[in-house]
């Protein structure tokens, strides 16, 4: 990968100085672009009411019920890695007006739907839209957001998530006496509509996308619509330098390893993650991924009443458990929005990490010991929180952050795409191993995989907080023990 600045350096360092009302403009652009993450929230939380009246209306089979749910990750997991072809060329604010009118289109086919197929081909539609958008919102705000509220405005996307699930659970709450699953799924086409409009007449787009695609004029007029005409002229001069130098070192990479230079014509594509200088992110963007979801969150959130009555405690009333759970999520992301760009994201993820470690340990051994219920219900609720706070929001924010700019979109995809695979992966096989080898013992394994994390971070993970790109990388390389000129293993007299 390029040495030089990435798109997304300079545009960092003066836009430190962005007066409050140009800000209060960037936090209202932000919230809208993060309704796709409401988005992915309600469109996986809804279906666990609405699956309840589904199931007798076209009489599905248990395996019936669980594609229904699944397909949809599967869907996400697709999206996520085909954004990147659709984002790059289309831009960010294209590509996420699109993926309000599949989210539309998904809706309206699962309201009307008449049968099982059907069913599941909209739900596989909402699944593309919901994996899309989780990997191009994280991009577009990372891209729009200055440095300075940077990391509050990257959580937005797991607030709104959390948000969209604790209205999902609402959602369902309010229809199930009419046993309303079509209205239930159908009040997802009010915030599709809204990312949709405001894609098409609100949103700006990404300076950075417009000037690695020679747009600089367009660029200008945003950085001086939020700061002044003298900031956006210095900020469009560094970069133009930066993009120079960026050039010249690419063009000398791809002579000294015998590629055609002029190939770069066609625009960037998923190859640019497998560059020295990317790898770094790479791993940390995939490894992460992985984590978040092997640390067993979604066996929390998926199966808690289930897990909830094997305790001992009733669970007659599912979706009761699932609001308390949206909450505790919620409440705990409200959190971490306020302490990511004051305590940075590597030290909420050391506390978060050790936290869900902790917890899981301590999950397991109730189950095993046989201890009260309430006690176990008390570890799965601290385990809850101390995700919330730190895993949860902190691996979007990073996906978004680590990753330079011709390379953001595809490993943000990649990175997204990850998740999803290991979320559909760990969802499916939990409740088998637990019934093979036992609920606590399986909790002892995500305790496992989460004490894994915390070394990963520990060595690997570099501090993002208040760096620009440039920083970051070279962060990134000293803890991979890499070359900072080229991005390649470096020595050992050079470590």
């Amino acid at each position: 990968m390029a040495q030089g600045h990435s798109a997304s350096d300079e545009s960092q360092g003066p836009l430190d100085e962005v007066p409050e009302e140009g800000l209060r403009k960037v936090r209202r652009w932000c919230v809208i672009i993060a309704v796709g993450g409401f988005l992915f929230g309600f469109d996986t939380g809804v279906i666990s009411g609405a699956l309840l009246f589904i199931k007798t209306d076209f009489s599905l089979s248990p395996f019936e019920q669980g594609s229904v749910v699944s397909i949809l990750l599967l869907g996400a997991l697709a999206g996520a890695l085909g954004v990147g072809r659709i984002s790059e060329p289309l831009g960010r604010r294209k590509a996420l007006g699109l993926q309000g009118v599949v989210f539309l289109v998904g809706t309206a086919i699962a309201v009307f739907a008449t049968g099982y197929w059907m069913l599941v081909i909209a739900r596989f539609i909402l699944g593309l839209a919901v994996g899309a958008a989780s990997a191009t919102v994280p991009v577009y705000l990372s891209e729009v957001a200055p440095t300075a509220i940077r990391g509050r405005m990257l959580t937005l996307n797991q607030l709104l998530i959390t948000v969209g699930i604790l209205v999902a659970y609402f959602t369902n709450l309010a229809f199930s006496a009419i046993e309303g699953w079509r209205e239930m799924i159908g009040v997802g086409a009010i915030p599709a509509f809204v990312l949709l409009a405001g894609a098409l007449w609100f949103l700006p787009e990404s300076p950075e996308w417009q000037l690695t695609h020679g747009r600089e004029d367009e660029a200008r007029k945003f950085f001086a619509s939020i700061s002044d005409e003298e900031t956006a002229d210095r900020v469009i001069a560094e970069r133009r330098h930066g993009a120079q130098g960026e050039q010249d070192s690419s063009s000398a990479q791809a002579s000294s390893s015998g590629q055609d230079s002029s190939s770069g014509d066609e625009g960037p594509d998923w190859r640019v993650l497998l560059a020295a200088r990317v790898r770094p992110a790479l791993i940390v963007g995939l490894t992460l991924a992985a984590i978040q979801q092997f640390g067993g969150i979604n066996t929390i959130i998926y199966y808690a009443p289930s897990i909830i009555q094997s305790t001992g405690l009733s669970a007659s009333n599912a979706i009761f458990y699932s609001i308390a759970i949206g909450v505790i999520n919620l409440v705990m992301t409200i959190v971490a929005n306020r302490l990511i760009d004051r305590s940075g994201r590597r030290k909420l993820l050391i506390v978060s990490l050790s936290g869900m470690t902790v917890m899981l340990a301590l999950l397991g051994l109730s189950f095993v010991v046989g201890w009260s219920p309430v006690i176990s219900l008390v570890f799965m609720v601290i385990y809850i929180a101390a995700f919330a706070v730190g895993l949860g929001p902190i691996f979007w924010t990073l996906v978004g952050e680590i990753f330079p700019s011709d390379a953001r979109s595809y490993g943000s995809g990649v990175s997204t795409a990850v998740n999803w695979g290991s979320n559909f992966f760990v969802s499916l096989v939990f409740l088998s191993i637990a019934n093979a080898i036992g609920q606590g013992q399986t909790f002892w394994i995500f305790a496992v995989v989460c004490a894994f994390g915390l070394w990963f971070i520990g060595r690997y993970v570099p501090e993002t907080k208040d760096r620009d790109f440039e920083e970051v990388d070279a962060a990134l390389l000293k803890r991979f023990h890499r070359d900072p000129e080229t991005g390649e293993k470096a020595k050992s007299g050079q470590r």
